[in-house]
């Protein structure tokens, strides 16, 4: 991405602001044309359906946005009603802020289908502002749907918004009529976990114990291989991951600095130790967050025997609706992209939507994005139509990590990441967080688009996938899984096909030990980070389908920049000609270290047990390893002089240099370190696939 790409999405973003243009939490777009239409529900009706089902709220011990009454922060602006950001933050501390929350309050609003005994009854829950790590913008609206059948009086489905209408929400069909919904609040964004089952307050994906889980969203068909949990956003620090906050920024300055709000101050804010002011002030992912720890408990003032801290009254929404906008300017949040000249910064959320001009307001269904839950709504009720297509990508991020099999800077691998990072659809002007390392995106747009995966402490990782057809399900990364690398160990692999001498069309990156970690169309200037401790191949494909490779093994390098990328047989035979010239200098160092050992003992035999036959098989290999760095230069050189017959010859020659290393690996394996042993095996393996791509080049 160039500047002018930068300026533009800025400019696009701050449009969207001005023009009040933002997103309601667990939003949807899976409205449905062939659902029934709703009408509303008799005052008294609706009233009893919102105090049967009114659900109990478990905050975080570091809450300090807690739900509350808009209407305090009303005034007058351009002939209309609005809640102005800084007015409702301002005003909220003045109230009492997170120590004596002001209008515990609920808002409800219940609609029934037409012509159908199902009901639903929303639960609309206002906070002044949201502090998150994705994302942070004044004011909040929180949803929870329960739709119910008038007829038994038992509820068939609960939908708890997530973070945005691209996050599944968290859902349950069929939950026990005699247990009223709970709701998990997720510190500073609000996101609703539910809570269904015996543990009050702690979100369950699985069933554990004989007990139900929490939600009942599925698998991803197909996909079990790379996501094996239920796809809803949970609660992630419930389910042992990290997830720090950041400090909302205006015009450059923390927020509580600014002269409109005199009586906030940092207090005010997500506790400091939970936050972090720059995701480039971290060099690694923060590791001593505090765990979540349930403080306040919100129940409905009209439950007899509710045990709360706080009871909230019900108000239907009706008294809100001469509301027309909630406003705030554009806040500041950083989202670093990779790319080849520079990293580069987006701007993103600035405040929330209005909840009674949003679809799913009038049309309830339209927030469900579980398509099982809706088809089994559908099966029982004719309003409801069936589940409609929507396309969607996902991802398993990991973390990369040095391998404790590889000798040592000379191999990584992957593994789960202690902490959650999130995710960005450069098309679409909202991150959302993973859960359980797992990031998805829902009701995504056919074409092309970039996606990045960023988080604290992290380098950022983005790729260009595809989404085509209908009802698709995109898996972003190399099989899945998509790999970060903490910026402390991170090196920057740039590549620039302008400089290629054939249109590159992909570009991929494997590791001796981790097998392969980036796999990527390649269009212009790219740029990869990768972990200082890997040793790489970095494989590049053209427009006629030709290969080529390079040796990458970056030691503490900060910036990698590959120049003249070419592809065909010249490029993989010079490939092979690095390969063996860097293991047999790493497996002549082993036998450099038993010379001095030899040359320390007492007796100075060279050639006993400690010698003798293992110093010759490793200075065997070392020999072997040179003798395929000879032919396979000799090959390249022939291949870039046109002489493809010669070329092929000397690569061929290669392919039985390589069984002569084989040969001296397994003599010699006895007297190499596991590590160097390791690697040797891989390397090998390696460079057979390279010498047969670069026989069967069709390209000098």
């Amino acid at each position: 991405m160039t500047e002018p790409d930068l300026f533009d999405r800025r400019t696009v973003l701050a449009g969207m602001a001005g023009g009040g243009v933002a997103s309601l939490a667990g939003c949807s777009f899976f409205q449905r044309e062939d659902d029934g239409e709703t009408e509303t529900v008799d005052t008294d009706r609706a009233q009893s359906l919102a105090e049967e089902f009114a659900p109990t709220l478990y905050f975080d011990r570091n809450e300090e946005w807690y739900p509350t009454d808009p209407r305090p922060y009303e005034s007058e602006q351009d002939e209309r009603t609005v809640v102005d950001g800084f007015d409702a933050l301002n005003g909220y501390v003045e109230r009492g802020g997170g120590d004596d929350p002001p209008e515990p309050r609920a808002f409800y609003h219940v609609r029934q289908y037409e012509a159908s005994s199902l009901a639903v009854v929303q639960y609309w829950f206002y906070s002044a502002f949201d502090q998150f790590t994705t994302n942070f913008h004044w004011h909040d609206w929180e949803l929870l749907q329960v739709f119910v059948d008038t007829e038994t009086e038992e509820p068939q489905l609960y939908v708890a918004s997530a973070h945005s209408r691209s996050v599944p929400n968290n859902e349950f069909l069929d939950p026990d009529p005699d247990r009223r919904p709970r709701l998990l609040v997720e510190l500073g964004s609000h996101s609703s976990g539910l809570s269904v089952n015996g543990d009050a307050d702690r979100f369950q994906r699985f069933p554990l114990d004989g007990d139900i889980a929490d939600i009942t969203n599925s698998v991803v068909d197909g996909l079990e291989d790379v996501v094996t949990i239920p796809l809803a956003y949970g609660l992630p620090r419930d389910e042992g991951l990290k997830l720090p906050y950041a400090v909302p920024e205006l015009d450059g300055d923390p927020l509580y600095e600014h002269d409109r709000l005199p009586s906030v101050d940092s207090s005010d804010l997500i506790s400091d130790a939970l936050t972090i002011r720059s995701f480039d002030d971290l060099r690694s992912p923060p590791t001593n967050l505090p765990d979540r720890e349930t403080s306040d408990i919100f129940a409905f003032e009209g439950r007899a025997g509710e045990d709360a801290d706080l009871a909230y009254d019900l108000v239907p929404t009706a008294e809100l609706e001469h509301i027309e906008a909630f406003t705030g300017p554009q806040l500041s949040f950083e989202f670093r992209i990779p790319d080849f000249a520079e990293d580069l910064i987006a701007s993103h959320i600035t405040t929330t939507g209005v909840p009674w001009k949003s679809t799913r307001y009038d049309a309830p269904a339209s927030d469900i994005s579980e398509r099982r839950h809706r088809q089994a709504l559908s099966d029982r009720y004719e309003a409801i139509g069936e589940p409609s297509p929507f396309n969607q990508v996902i991802a398993k991020v990991t973390n990369t990590v040095t391998s404790d099999d590889a000798p040592d800077d000379e191999g990584v691998m992957t593994s789960d990441s202690p902490l959650e990072m999130f995710a960005l659809l450069q098309s679409e002007p909202e991150a959302v967080p993973t859960f359980q390392g797992v990031a998805v995106l829902q009701d995504v747009p056919e074409g092309e688009h970039t996606f990045t995966i960023n988080g604290a402490g992290v380098e950022p990782h983005s790729e260009t996938v595809t989404v085509s057809g209908e009802n698709e399900t995109t898996v972003a990364g190399v099989e899945g899984e998509i790999p970060v690398v903490a910026r402390e160990n991170a090196t920057k692999l740039e590549v620039d096909p302008s400089e290629a001498d054939s249109e590159l069309t992909n570009l991929a990156v494997e590791d001796d030990f981790a097998g392969r970690l980036y796999d990527a169309p390649l269009s212009g200037p790219d740029a990869v980070y990768v972990h200082e401790g890997g040793a790489f191949t970095t494989e590049l494909r053209d427009s006629d389908d030709e290969l080529g490779a390079v040796r990458v093994n970056p030691s503490d390098e900060e910036r990698v920049r590959i120049d003249n990328p070419r592809t065909g047989k010249s490029s993989l035979a010079t490939y092979l000609a690095d390969l063996a010239e860097e293991t047999s200098a790493q497996v002549a160092a082993v036998d450099d270290d038993r010379d001095d050992d030899d040359d320390d003992s007492d007796d100075g035999d060279s050639t006993g047990r400690s010698g003798g036959g293992q110093q010759n098989a490793v200075r065997g290999l070392a020999n072997a390893l040179d003798a395929v760095a000879e032919a396979a230069r000799r090959a390249a050189e022939q291949a870039q002089a046109g002489e493809r017959g010669n070329a092929d010859q000397r690569l061929e020659a290669v392919a039985n240099r390589l069984e002569r290393v084989e040969t001296r690996l397994a003599e010699a394996r006895g007297s190499l370190p596991d590590g160097v042993a390791n690697a040797n095996d891989r390397r090998l393996e390696q460079a057979r696939r390279r010498a047969e791509q670069a026989r069967a080049a069709k390209k000098l």
